[in-house]
């Protein structure tokens, strides 16, 4: 089995564990009861969503600095699966609020500017499929990365910065020891399967921009009206 494809299936097992364990064995949460069960698959996500975009600016910043097309296509694979989770961490938030805030969504920072987050890094995504040459199209996506990542410490920091509905930022250390296993189980469940899909995700990209270099250029096609 592919390094990339063993990351997935270790990433789903410990997943299974992380959530069986946090959904079905651990106690209720002593304010919120059984509502916070949503804690042990949440938290993971927001975690290595963050960590999942660092990485995609990381390697947008070895693009700019190397133009090797590896870069360029890890880049591509860690802002699609950073987006999915941004997407997935909207979702659940909103499952969250209903039953704590009364109300499925409210413009507090911290869900603001990760909505914000969803949508500059779709649009990263977008703006890759608009550009056919590609060194235009990686130098772009790299760049628009860098700018777009701008807001993720935003978010990370937004519970500090403004007073907010959202709890503070949640760690082993903020949370009762009979939730650190769950936690830290689904988290690096998450962490894995994230970074075997981006890697998959990156070979798929790094074959097809193999093959956009090996195809011939075709002559231009001549004007029936200037023949």
């Amino acid at each position: 089995m592919r390094k990339d494809w063993a990351l997935v299936a270790t990433g789903f097992v410990l997943l299974a564990i992380g959530h069986g364990l946090g959904l079905f064995f651990v106690p209720p949460e002593a304010m919120m009861g059984e509502t916070g069960r949503i804690f042990y698959v949440h938290v993971p996500t927001a975690w290595n969503c963050l960590v999942m975009f660092l990485i995609a600016f990381v390697c947008a910043v070895m693009v700019l600095w190397s133009g090797h097309p590896k870069w360029d296509a890890r880049t591509t694979g860690y802002v699609e699966v950073g987006t999915l989770y941004n997407v997935m961490l909207l979702f659940q938030g909103s499952i969250w609020a209903r039953p704590t805030w009364g109300v499925y969504w409210t413009w507090d920072p911290r869900l603001t500017t990760a909505a914000v987050m969803a949508v500059t890094f779709a649009g990263v995504m977008v703006l890759r499929k608009l550009i056919e040459d590609p060194e235009r199209r990686a130098t772009a996506h790299a760049v628009a990365t860098v700018v777009a990542f701008v807001n993720v410490p935003v978010v990370y920091m937004s519970v500090k910065w403004w007073r907010t509905l959202h709890q503070d930022m949640s760690s082993p250390s903020t949370v009762d020891s009979v939730m650190h296993w769950p936690l830290r189980t689904a988290a690096i469940g998450m962490l894995l399967l994230g970074v075997g899909f981006a890697m998959v995700r990156a070979e798929l990209e790094r074959r097809r921009i193999a093959i956009e270099d090996e195809a011939p250029e075709l002559p231009p096609v001549p004007n029936p009206l200037e023949v």
